[in-house]
């Protein structure tokens, strides 16, 4: 050992072996150099400890790891608030060079001291000093100890329990031991020569104490309480008592046995005799009959042996109720009466006895009126304090048509019931009460007692609604009887004093003031001669009804020229059925031709022109009809501008200004040419149009076996043909004819005048004669200029009449082949559509484009597969 002094303190150097096993010496340092009084002592590693005389030992196995290991020895003294350290470093010793085994040397060692370990009994009785065991060394003379305890006394000071002989190294005990408090002692062992050598390494002696029976076992509780619903099934968990024992574990003399005192087989319950487990041995457990079970348990050591020690507990098991016990009534009959016409009043009260726990629900009744009462003029309630039946009138009797009533009572528990092993179905306990019904003297009765009148609002003041009348129940007459209405009450109607007809003193309006609930009700009373009264309710209930017009909510609107349609949407103040939905029609039948109205929904719809109309403003009359008939009529005024959206008409058509306005050089110039241009426009169509009468030639059909074009809208060519002949106009009349041959004419007449000029206001005009318009009935000539639909509304309906014409032989029959209708199409083609979008499966179909003309080919080529 090499020790090196710094500060006051050592640095220790250890030579040991690589591989050090547990509790293996490693030496010895002499604290009392560092610090004289040392309080506490300890490792910062935990595979070493220090004792008090500084030897230093392993406490489990330790490998040197990198040829060294350091750890701190420290020591602290509390009262002088000292603490010192002390390094520890161990080197693993150099191995020594090993022989060959023909050089081996047989080399004699020394036994080491090494006597086996001591027992002492505990609460031993002696004699002391008591020789426990003898330790000696060959070489050894004088012997000393330091030893310590292990246990929960070993924070006292075993001191002098325990001294070794210095010449013979006897070990003596110098009293008794408890082994609860010292379960057992290390004694280090140390053997010197005279000059103070120690030639052996110290010995760590053990001294275990032998456990001696000498603790009873002891329940956790003194006393155990418990509880269980009556009528369980055998073997029902109870509860559990534990007691402990404070000898050495895991021997005879903890091994506990449980049991009940004074048991036998009838007793009602069971303990497990190891785990102390309390359950149920019987299924007859009746609370009724005994209700809480007082017994001891004993716990016994020595495995229950009637040697050991043993200790008891009181355990008392209460039984729960459940409901086995069907309620019954004392008396099977009851007898009581009641005046006539009384209401809510109690009229009896009925006892019934139950032996579970009262104020259980197993006991708390529950009463039933099971016959007698189909009229629900009877009610049985429950006092809860006294568990009876309460019997009461909640309606009144009459004398006159019953004068007694039988009813039949049962009664049951809030709890359902719970049969008990073995045992009958329980049975319902039922009673009669008889009701004896006494006349009195009645006052008015009104028939029926809640009369409900329904008036349609709007009704005038007087307007005669009901009538509400009253009989004296004894004799069933009316008369002589005066009504009246209490105050307080919605002041709506009024009723006769001796007439009872109910009639309305206001007009009713569910839009004015506390009429606008739509109900009301009216208490009546009703008296007879001798002042006794009886009472009634009137419900007035307002009905919905048709007092309001359905008004257009927005009558001002701006079309464009894309003439996008108008949605005209109406309101009505009233309530379903006289709302919606609503009809819409205009009332002008010329404004009714250039207009049409369009269903949205039921209350809106969509306005938008028939066809071409002029810009302008139009004020358009619309009814609007409601789901009861009322009829609600408004302008609509609709400013049709030539426009692109509404907000470039500012409200007002489109045109030219008539104030005035100064213009630019290049303004002017485009003004000049513009007018150039449409003087030119209109020599052609002078020239083309003749002296204001036009000329129609109505070639032959050239249609036959060629594809018309038919998904175009822009108007067709003009055709001029010397076959169309015009007539001369008369005064009276105007026409056109066809020529269809050299001797025959059709003329076609439709009213006086009518002309295409006639269309726009009616008159003697002709086809290129003179518009009326501007100031002072002045004409203003505008030769051939009509719009698309002047032209249709002319042409149509006369067309129409000459191809009816056209189409019948000269016996006025339809002859075989006559022009069709635009609309309908006649049976189909076998070679279907050539359309380009068809879908064609069969090629073969299709053969007859090849024989069309050939400026047809292209499209036929484009609509065949490819």
């Amino acid at each position: 050992v090499l020790s090196l002094c710094s500060e006051g303190c050592k640095k220790v150097i250890f030579h040991v072996p690589s591989e050090l096993e547990a509790d293996t010496l490693v030496g010895r340092v002499d604290l009392k150099e560092c610090l004289q009084s040392a309080e506490f002592i300890s490792s910062s590693d935990g595979n070493f400890k220090i004792l008090e005389d500084g030897s230093v030992y392993t406490t489990s196995a330790v490998s040197l790891s990198a040829q060294k290991k350091t750890f701190t020895i420290l020591l602290k003294d509390f009262q002088e608030h000292v603490q010192k350290k002390i390094d520890v470093s161990l080197v693993e010793e150099e191995k020594k060079k090993t022989r060959h085994a023909r050089d081996t040397v047989l080399k004699r060692t020394k036994r080491r001291w090494g006597p086996i370990p001591s027992v002492m009994m505990e609460n031993s009785l002696g004699p002391f000093p008591l020789l426990i065991q003898q330790v000696q060394s060959d070489t050894a003379q004088n012997y000393t100890i330091y030893y310590s305890a292990s246990g929960p006394g070993i924070d006292q000071d075993p001191k002098g329990l325990f001294y070794i002989e210095r010449e013979t190294g006897n070990i003596f005990a110098t009293r008794a031991v408890d082994r609860e408090q010292y379960p057992s002692f290390q004694i280090i062992c140390f053997a010197t020569t005279a000059d103070g050598y120690s030639p052996e390494v110290p010995l760590v002696h053990t001294i275990r104490i032998e456990d001696d029976n000498d603790n009873p076992p002891r329940f956790l509780l003194d006393s155990y309480k418990f509880s269980v619903p009556e009528n369980c099934k055998p073997g029902e968990y109870v509860g559990q008592v534990t007691a402990e024992d404070k000898d050495e574990p895991h021997t005879l003399h903890t091994k506990l046995k449980y049991s009940i005192v004074g048991s036998t087989r009838t007793h009602p319950f069971i303990i497990h005799s190891d785990s102390g487990v309390i359950r149920t041995a019987t299924p007859h457990l009746d609370r009724e009959t005994k209700a809480v079970h007082v017994f001891q348990v004993e716990a016994r050591d020595l495995g229950g042996h009637p040697y050991g020690l043993c200790t008891t507990a009181e355990v008392t098991i209460t039984l729960t109720d459940t409901n086995d016990n069907a309620p019954y009534f004392k008396q099977t009959q009851y007898e009581t009466q009641v005046e006539e016409n009384r209401v809510n009043v109690e009229i009896l009260r009925i006892s019934v006895v139950d032996l579970d726990e009262p104020g259980s629900p197993g006991s708390g009744a529950v009463y039933e009126i099971i016959r007698g009462n189909d009229d629900q003029t009877f009610e049985i309630k429950t006092d809860k304090n006294t568990n009876e039946g309460i019997l009461c009138v909640v309606k009144g009797l009459d004398y006159e048509s019953t004068k007694q009533r039988i009813l039949v009572i049962a009664v049951n528990n809030e709890a359902p019931y719970v049969l008990a092993p073995h045992s009958h179905q329980l049975s319902q306990s039922t009673t009669s009460v008889k009701v004896n019904v006494l006349d009195m003297d009645e006052g008015p009765v009104f028939q029926p007692c809640f009369y409900r009148i329904e008036v349609i609002e709007g009704k005038a003041v007087g307007t005669l609604i009901g009538k509400y009348r009253a009989e004296d129940p004894e004799t069933g007459n009316d008369e002589d009887i005066r009504y009246r209405i209490p105050p307080g009450q919605c002041k709506w109607v009024s009723i006769g004093e001796k007439s009872g007809e109910v009639k309305t003193i206001k007009v009713l309006d569910r839009d004015v003031g506390e009429m606008r609930r739509g109900q009301c009700n009216i208490t009546v009373l009703a008296i007879d001669r001798n002042g006794k009264t009886g009472t009634g309710t009137i419900q007035v209930v307002i009905l919905p009804g048709n007092k309001n017009y359905p008004q257009i909510t927005k009558t001002d609107y701006i079309m464009c020229r894309d003439r996008k349609p108008i949605c005209l949407t109406a309101e009505d103040g009233d309530e379903s059925p006289y709302s919606t939905p609503f009809v819409y029609r205009i009332t002008d039948r010329n404004l009714a031709s250039s207009w049409k109205i369009t269903r949205h929904n039921d209350n809106s719809v969509y306005l938008s022109p028939k066809g071409d109309i002029p810009f302008g403003i139009y004020d358009i009359p619309v009814s609007v009809t409601d789901n009861g008939g009322k009829v609600g009529e408004q302008y609509v005024k609709v400013n049709f501008c030539d426009c692109v959206t509404p907000t470039e008409c500012n409200g007002r058509t489109r045109e030219l200004s008539d104030g005035n306005v100064t213009l630019g050089i290049w303004a002017i110039l485009a003004m000049i040419l513009g007018s150039l241009l449409l003087l030119l426009i209109l020599i052609t169509i002078c020239g083309c149009c003749g002296s204001g009468v036009m000329h129609r030639h109505v070639t032959d059909d050239c249609a036959n076996h060629n594809l018309i074009i038919s998904n175009t809208e822009a108007p067709g060519e003009e055709v001029m043909d010397h076959n169309i002949i015009p007539l001369q106009n008369t005064s009276d009349q105007g026409g056109y004819g066809i020529k269809t041959g050299d001797q025959q004419t059709f003329e076609m007449v439709k009213g006086r005048g009518h002309t295409l000029e006639s269309v726009k206001g009616g008159g003697h005009q002709t086809l290129g004669s003179v518009k009326e318009g501007g100031g002072g009935g002045q004409p203003m000539v505008d030769t051939c200029r009509y719009s698309y639909s002047e032209w249709h509304n002319f042409t149509h309906p006369r067309l129409g009449e000459k191809v009816h014409l056209c189409r019948q032989d000269e016996e006025q029959k339809h002859s075989e082949d006559y022009l069709l209708s635009y609309n309908y199409e006649g049976k189909g083609s076998l070679a279907g559509s050539v359309g380009c979008c068809s879908d064609q499966h069969e090629e073969e179909a299709l053969d007859f484009l090849d024989q069309l003309e050939p400026k047809f080919r292209t499209l036929a080529e484009t609509c065949v597969k490819r």
